[in-house]
């Protein structure tokens, strides 16, 4: 079901690629932007694991560093039969943490330096067991290429506002060339658009990986008391992060004063919460 959700938005992240390209440069512009969906796709399946490390500013930890880290992780992995990820830390106060990759065998998990500082050690177990499970659903995924398709899209939309302001993607009308309107609408739709499709492939697999990964760790205690503690945090610890790769964090990453937080790519904290107490794990 994951292989053909990633296939879906795959292609259909590339069709409004398409359409933006022939809104900002008509004919020449769908082609051009055609070609660039081809590459992305590859790109995206091949190297997501490296393109979102990146975009968070992610930096590998070696067991020497971390210990503790480790020893959590192999002791989950083998709960859960994958391979153990790699390890990242992000540089940043906020505790949160996320997984990425495209598949098991290719999988990476990073984790804040805020998140080792605030968590005890039961709390940091849950948090991993839940970027372990979505590794083992295999939806880490659809998340990645979401993250570089959302990324690539509000790229577009900022290449059409300039083109506006200099003049540029006008062309003649008769070849298909851009109008103002095609460009404004680009502008305005695409990060609109981008983000909700974030919606479509978050929310429900934020409630799947937290039962499963609760019963990965054994207990759901600590795994609820980190969501509780990870969203006081975010609401008062900024992270300074691209919004085409915040779904893929365990809680939103981006402040409350953020207009990107209207479009919420997480179910309400109190919710998992709630279903996690709920849940029978022994």
């Amino acid at each position: 079901m994951n292989t053909l959700k990633t296939g879906l938005l795959m292609a259909g992240l590339s069709v409004l690629l398409v359409m933006a390209g022939s809104a900002i440069g008509g004919q020449q512009g769908a082609v051009i932007f055609f070609v660039i969906s081809l590459g992305m796709n590859f790109f995206s399946y091949y190297y997501s694991d490296k393109m979102v490390i990146r975009m968070t500013g992610a930096q590998p930890v070696s067991e020497h560093e971390a210990p503790e880290l480790y020893s959590i992780i192999r002791k989950l992995s083998a709960n859960a039969g994958i391979p153990v990820p790699k390890l990242y830390v992000t540089p940043t106060e906020q505790p949160n943490a996320f997984a990425t990759g495209r598949s098991p065998q290719h999988a990476a998990v990073a984790v804040t330096r805020g998140l080792l500082r605030v968590l005890d050690h039961n709390e940091v177990e849950g948090v991993i067991a839940h970027e372990l499970a979505h590794i083992k659903n295999r939806d880490i995924l659809i998340g990645t290429i979401a993250a570089s398709m959302a990324g690539a899209i509000s790229m577009i939309a900022n290449i059409a506002q300039w083109g506006m302001i200099f003049g540029g993607f006008r062309g003649d009308d008769d070849e298909g060339g851009s109008s103002l309107l095609g460009s404004l609408l680009v502008m305005l739709v695409a990060p609109i658009a981008a983000m909700l499709i974030q919606m479509a492939v978050s929310r429900s697999r934020e409630y799947m990986a937290d039962a499963t990964g609760a019963r990965l760790a054994g207990q759901t205690a600590g795994l609820s008391n980190a969501l509780l503690k990870l969203e006081r945090a975010s609401l008062q610890l900024p992270m300074e992060v691209n919004p085409a790769v915040s779904h893929m964090f365990i809680v939103q990453p981006l402040t409350a004063s953020s207009i990107s937080r209207l479009f919420s790519t997480h179910p309400a904290t109190a919710d998992r919460v709630e279903k996690l107490r709920a849940l029978k794990v022994n």
